[in-house]
């Protein structure tokens, strides 16, 4: 009984804080208190009466969690319970550097596998090769762990050893490496280059405390190159600290301006943002922002920014809609759990809020401020509130052909790039190789690719029913049949159809594997709609500047 008791305690300090956050706006403090105290006896009943009286003994630490996840359940999805090992992704942003072996990973044919290792990372180092597949990290197989599974194990401590069981095109047994852990650097810009004489070109994709430091790298290099518009790829980037892209923000928007601001309950949460520096960039310098429905949080803070302030045009799709502040409250003195919770929602130059709604149980919250849905940017013109962020220009990108989604799901591409990279003393070779095509299709068929084209699953599911029916009826199955000739006749011709894209895809998988990630973005660029776009409208003064001047007359969007 006596760790029972001690197991209690921890309960009791998660229930506090459980109380705090069911509290529901608009109390006063002596009514909030009250709340609390009236809120925390019942909840600390309902935990006495189950682990003392439930029929079978509970696992208090795991009830603890399940119950805390639970109470978080209708609140936002940002809010969550954390312990020790899974905050692995705040603590690199924050430090900007991560416990770990250097290795990209990605899903093949359901295999775990080594897509790039670092340069200058104990991977790297040790010989682990890209495209090699871990079968075993230390004696855990990772057959059916997740990519975020299987990072936590390889992630750890400095100094500290993991083994990876690796299994190797062309070795018919398995190799172990023993690697030991270093802190490896996140790197937040993973491409900035003059893509012509004008334009400068930057992925960014993430927001960790490195982004400032790299984004200014990039930005002076592109400048001392000349560079006369940019172009910022932001589609993908989920965001990260609100500190970094503040900082990045003050690399392109004049001093003094106001950025974002930040509002929630308490006054601690109610903060403006003001650029504090004169930026790297002067206005001669025209400015594309490119976003995507994978643009979140930090992203659409500098996407909001800079339409809000008319420093440049948004390109592509709408954003995400992520507008959330959290903060991180420790529940025990180990450190070892906390809660990171919602405390603020951010708000862009025009008084947009970022967050999309419905993000929260309405019955949870008293007092629902409705957001307008129309807001002015600094020179007058008109933007769409509502949440997320609404491009200037809309760009879509092509959706993917049957046959070419089915070959990247099943990891194809990579999987014959890895095997044919031998082949070829460069990517040129690879270019003019006549037979390319015709031994992708060979690899393909080995492979049984399975392609649903349109119409097919309701093809099937009608005649399921109709010869349910009448299953005896001739007439019917020779209609059924002459149907699903046709299908598989049309799904053979798939190959010749969409030969172009899947060349076009299997170059990049190839440029990657030879030359590196930057000369597969470089390509990847090229035919790029949505960059393509960007390009056109900074090099046209009437469809970049045009685009600043309000039109009293629009009420539409």
């Amino acid at each position: 009984m006596h760790m029972l008791n001690s197991k209690k305690k921890k309960i009791l300090i998660s229930v506090l804080l459980a109380g705090f956050i069911f509290i529901i706006i608009g109390a006063s403090n002596s009514d909030t208190y009250r709340s609390i105290a009236r809120s925390q006896r019942i909840i600390n009943e309902v935990y006495k009466h189950l682990i003392v009286n439930y029929a079978d003994e509970l696992d208090t630490d795991e009830f603890t969690k399940i119950s805390i996840n639970n109470m978080l359940s209708d609140l936002d999805p940002y809010t969550v319970y954390l312990e020790s090992n899974e905050r692995d992704n705040l603590d690199m942003l924050t430090l900007g550097k991560y416990g770990g072996v250097g290795i990209q990973l990605g899903k093949r044919d359901d295999h775990l596998t080594v897509i790039s290792p670092m340069e200058d990372s104990p991977a790297k180092h040790a010989g682990i090769l890209s495209g090699d597949i871990i079968s075993k990290i230390d004696d855990e197989i990772v057959k059916d762990l997740s990519l975020n599974d299987a990072a936590k194990l390889i992630r750890g401590q400095k100094g500290t050893t993991v083994v990876l069981t690796i299994v190797r095109l062309g070795e018919e047994d398995p190799i172990e490496f023993y690697l030991t852990r270093t802190d490896i650097m996140v790197q937040d810009v993973a491409f900035a280059e003059m893509i012509d004489d004008d334009t400068g070109y930057i992925v960014l994709t993430r927001f960790s405390k490195n982004a400032p430091r790299e984004m200014e790298t990039a930005l002076r290099s592109l400048i001392n190159q000349d560079m006369n518009n940019l172009i910022l790829d932001l589609r993908n980037n989920p965001g990260g600290l609100l500190a970094a892209a503040i900082d990045v923000l003050e690399l392109i928007i004049p001093k003094g301006e106001k950025l974002l601001w930040t509002k929630g309950r308490n006054k601690e949460s109610n903060r403006e943002f003001i650029s504090r520096k004169n930026p790297l960039l002067d206005y001669k310098v025209k400015i594309a922002v490119l976003i995507n429905e994978g643009s979140a949080s930090a992203s659409e803070i500098i996407a909001g920014a800079v339409q809000d302030l008319d420093r440049g045009v948004i390109v592509g799709t709408p954003s995400f809609g992520k507008g959330l502040v959290q903060s991180v409250y420790g529940l025990d003195s180990s450190g070892k759990r906390s809660l990171k919770v919602t405390t603020a929602k951010y708000y862009v130059p025009s008084g947009r809020l970022i967050q999309k709604p419905g993000y929260i149980n309405d019955k949870l919250v008293i007092r629902d401020e409705k957001e307008d849905s129309v807001f002015v940017t600094v020179g007058g013109r008109k933007v769409k509130g509502e949440g997320g962020i609404t491009p200037d220009y809309e760009v879509v990108m092509p959706k993917s052909t049957p046959l070419l989604l089915e070959c990247w799901r099943k990891g194809l591409f990579f999987s014959f790039s890895q095997e044919w990279q031998h082949k070829y003393d460069s990517y040129e070779d690879a270019l003019i190789d006549l037979d390319l095509m015709a031994d992708f299709k060979v690899f393909i068929d080995a492979h049984e690719v399975d392609v649903t084209t349109e119409g097919e699953k309701q093809f099937q599911e009608a005649r399921t029913k109709i010869v349910a029916l009448d299953s005896n009826n001739i007439d019917l199955t020779h209609a059924f049949d002459f149907v699903e000739m046709f299908i598989i006749d049309r799904e053979a011709k798939l190959f010749e159809k969409e030969k172009d894209d899947l060349r076009r895809r299997l170059l990049l998988e190839l440029v990657g594997i030879i030359n590196g990630t930057e000369f597969r973005v470089a390509e990847s660029i090229k035919d790029d709609p949505v960059v393509i776009k960007a390009k056109e409208i900074l090099q046209d003064p009437v469809a970049y500047s045009g685009l600043f001047q309000p039109k009293n007359n629009d009420k539409s969007f």
